[in-house]
């Protein structure tokens, strides 16, 4: 049953690389554990709810098991959310996929990428999170956005240097070093 719910739970950013191509996998982003903050509270809260139907007459314990059992399944919902969502670098292109049971894909590749900023929220600087925001050539673009970036700043640093190693942004301008003898 656990390699079937595994299996189900998993995106398969393999599935949509361009393997004919040569491209490759650099790095896949898993959301960082504090996009599941909220979601784990509102679990404990269910667990709560569920505790009080003991002290519920017994004509109406269903009531807090219903109230329970929905935030439970909403809660869960939401992780599993979370655990489904996957921002990848490859050596052509940043992709994102995401969702549960139907999926969502958007791709920008590298060569589109004019900008990328990272917003580290005071909560990110202390827990090691940030968002990115990609600014590209074209207006309206599917990967805008990606929040909860676990360690942002390697993160962008890894996507400069697949831009720069593959010469879609120009060399520094400095003269090379000379050898002195």
């Amino acid at each position: 049953m656990s390699g079937v719910l595994s299996r189900m739970f998993d995106p398969k950013v393999t599935t949509h690389l361009i393997a004919d191509e040569g491209e490759i996998i650099i790095d896949e982003v898993r959301r960082h554990w504090m996009a599941i903050l909220v979601p784990m509270l509102q679990l404990a809260l269910a667990m709560l709810i569920f505790v009080t139907m003991l002290f519920f007459p017994s004509g109406y314990a269903w009531v807090p098991f219903a109230a329970g059992l929905g935030l439970a399944l909403y809660a869960g919902e939401r992780i599993a959310e979370e655990h489904m969502d996957r921002f990848v670098i490859t050596n052509m292109r940043v992709f994102r996929v995401h969702g549960i049971f139907s999926q969502h894909t958007a791709t920008m590749p590298m060569s589109r990428i004019l900008d990328i900023a990272v917003h580290k929220p005071m909560m990110g600087r202390l827990f090691g999170y940030g968002h990115f925001v990609f600014e590209s050539a074209a207006q309206d673009q599917g990967l805008r956005e990606i929040r909860y970036v676990g360690r942002p700043d390697e993160r962008d640093l890894t996507i400069q240097r697949v831009i720069q190693r593959s010469g879609l942004r120009g060399g520094s301008m400095l003269p090379a070093p000379r050898d002195e003898d």
